[in-house]
């Protein structure tokens, strides 16, 4: 989970926020009259959430959430955003506002928590991490956050490139060789002396690089590494890089070369499932830990704070409020009710398809003892 998500979850149950809360989701768009499209169901949502605030919280001030939500409304910065869907949860002190890089159901909520469901949903298979890519004469590092791959401004003096690292060190094959059609790695594996000036060059520059990442990542969120680059480039970086946490079961092992950031986010997807194969194969192990499946069991679990961990499949939160709207709402507020107290608990939820759950079970809570 992103460490953002994490952190957000964690101050929503517990009980530094006060409520009673306002919680819309609400799917996000770029083009202009989609734009309008979601200022307006926003706008209703607002309205609609009024009526419902001051019919269950008559003696609770609406006026400071009504301002707060207009501040959104009218901003441009709130609605040229590009992730998929946003969170925004309101209170008569604060406001809240969580991007999400998943497709949401449009809603509203008013009550005594916040909605959370879909705030944990956007957190799995969310990993953050940094990207480097490798060429044998430059490098660029990027951070993947709540799935959007964004490059990193480094230093004037960053080894982004093999002259700026080198300089008057370079061998002079790493000169010779960047005017070589081979500037993505290519180079042909010989005996010669312009080979051997070649590898001396990678060999150093790609220990400065590793020097600089060093210690320009201890300032940074903590994230694993992982290597873009020819399988070539890739081995002598590793070979020479200290004190990296560099990836090594997953990399992209093709040139980066003149790749726009889309083509570089679209590429790494390979990271991405290998992520998540990893992290559904630890969810299947644990169906052998002392459970339960009954939802009335769980919720007693959770408020007694035995509770580990809840998974709960999409299958629970199907789109819509079916044919009876009061039950479809009390079902998943219930459910939301009851991952607040495991969070609040110490606990972890967890919103997955059905084919990844423990066990394949559309409810499962995991017990810590």
């Amino acid at each position: 989970m992103t460490k953002i998500g994490r952190e957000l979850l964690n101050q929503l149950t517990s009980e530094q926020v006060k409520g009673p809360f306002v919680t819309i989701m609400l799917n996000t768009h770029v083009a202009h009259q989609e734009v309008e499209k979601d200022q307006l169901k926003f706008k209703n949502f607002i309205k609609e959430s009024k009526k419902r605030f001051e019919k269950r919280y008559p003696s609770e001030d609406w006026s400071v959430i009504q301002k707060n939500a207009e501040v959104l409304l009218a901003s441009q910065d709130f609605w040229r955003q590009s992730t998929k869907s946003v969170a925004v949860i309101l209170t008569p002190k604060e406001t809240f506002v969580h991007r999400l890089s998943i497709e949401v159901d449009d809603q509203y909520y008013v009550g005594d928590t916040p909605y959370i469901l879909a705030i944990i949903k956007n957190g799995q298979f969310n990993y953050p991490y940094y990207l480097l890519t490798l060429n044998r004469d430059s490098v660029a590092l990027y951070k993947m956050e709540n799935k959007k791959l964004s490059k990193i401004d480094l230093p004037e003096d960053a080894p982004v490139t093999m002259e700026i690292a080198l300089g008057s060190e370079l061998t002079g094959g790493g000169a010779n060789f960047r005017s070589s059609s081979n500037a993505g790695g290519n180079a042909s594996h010989g005996t010669s002396a312009k080979d051997e000036e070649v590898e001396v060059d990678r060999n150093n520059y790609y220990h400065a690089v590793s020097t600089f990442l060093r210690t320009f990542l201890e300032g940074m969120d903590p994230a694993p590494l992982f290597l873009y680059g020819l399988p070539d480039n890739q081995a002598v970086f590793k070979k020479v890089a200290k004190g990296l946490n560099i990836q090594s079961d997953i990399a992209i092992n093709t040139s980066p070369i003149q790749l726009s950031l889309a083509e570089l986010e679209k590429n790494v997807s390979p990271i991405q499932e290998g992520l998540d194969r990893k992290e559904v194969a630890a969810y299947q192990k644990l169906i052998e830990a002392k459970n339960y499946e009954q939802f009335s069991d769980i919720k007693q679990s959770a408020e007694l704070g035995r509770l580990d961990k809840l998974f709960i499949t999409t299958a629970n939160l199907i789109p819509g409020f079916g044919e009876d709207p009061d039950t479809e709402y009390d079902w998943r507020q219930e459910l939301n009710l009851t991952s607040i107290k495991t969070i609040s608990n110490g606990g972890d939820v967890y919103i997955l398809e059905q084919a990844d759950a423990p066990g394949g079970k559309s409810l499962l809570g995991i017990l810590r003892y």
